[in-house]
């Protein structure tokens, strides 16, 4: 996704993601906020100030106590609906079109102005009104919000919990790509067996293997703990 300049929509997302955390709620503040989305789109901090100076600007985002970046409530419309597109558009892209799972969200970047909200809503009917994205996330983003409280990511299991990766995270593309290659897809089951911070990595249990893998992409993994 780096590279080319980013929509407002595309920032959106990544705030969106960042105002309704899987787990456990962690407010930031104003330098984390914008590094964070900086991080996540690949650009500089300088541009995601700017971003944020815009968003703003426009009545989509209001500064908190610390600083932070909030969501108003038109900020939160307009973010709701650019995830569902998105998530649909990406479910036409694999149902229809044929790509892959991975590719899917590239694609779907690329052509989210492409499309009216009358052209996604008929998608949507089309496809048979999906529940999830190819990623596993919610199409609906109530029902994400709902389901946040109970995922974790992979990197916060314990030594030797289980769970079912539910979600993938998207907003890297080629780590989306790593995960499907390694068969970290939704619906698969997962154990972790040790923590080993100093080195950045986990050691897990997956499909009867035991592999290691980054602690970077054990945060992107979001599973439902074993009861």
């Amino acid at each position: 996704m780096a590279g080319h300049g980013h929509s407002i929509d595309e920032y959106l997302e990544v705030i969106y993601f960042l105002a309704f955390p899987i787990g456990e709620y962690r407010p930031a503040g104003e330098s984390a906020i914008a590094a964070r989305v900086a991080e996540m789109l690949g650009v500089s901090r300088a541009s995601a100030g700017e971003m944020l100076k815009r968003l703003e600007a426009e009545g989509l985002v209001e500064r908190g106590e610390q600083k932070e970046a909030i969501l108003t409530p038109t900020g939160i419309e307009r973010a709701e609906k650019v995830v569902r597109k998105h998530r649909i558009i990406e479910r036409f892209l694999t149902d229809f079109m044929g790509y892959t799972a991975s590719e899917s969200h590239v694609q779907a970047d690329e052509l989210g102005d492409t499309f009216t909200e009358e052209m996604v809503e008929r998608m949507y009917e089309r496809l048979g009104r999906p529940d999830r994205c190819p990623h596993g996330w919610p199409v609906q983003p109530e029902v994400e919000q709902v389901e946040n409280e109970g995922l974790v990511a992979l990197s916060e299991l314990q030594p030797g919990q289980r769970g079912e990766i539910v979600r993938l995270a998207e907003h890297d593309g080629d780590l989306l790509h790593w995960f499907y290659d390694e068969g970290y897809v939704p619906g698969s089951n997962v154990e972790l067996r040790e923590s080993q911070p100093a080195a950045g990595q986990l050691k897990v249990l997956l499909g009867g293997d035991e592999r290691a893998i980054a602690e970077k992409a054990a945060h992107g993994l979001y599973v439902r703990p074993a009861a």
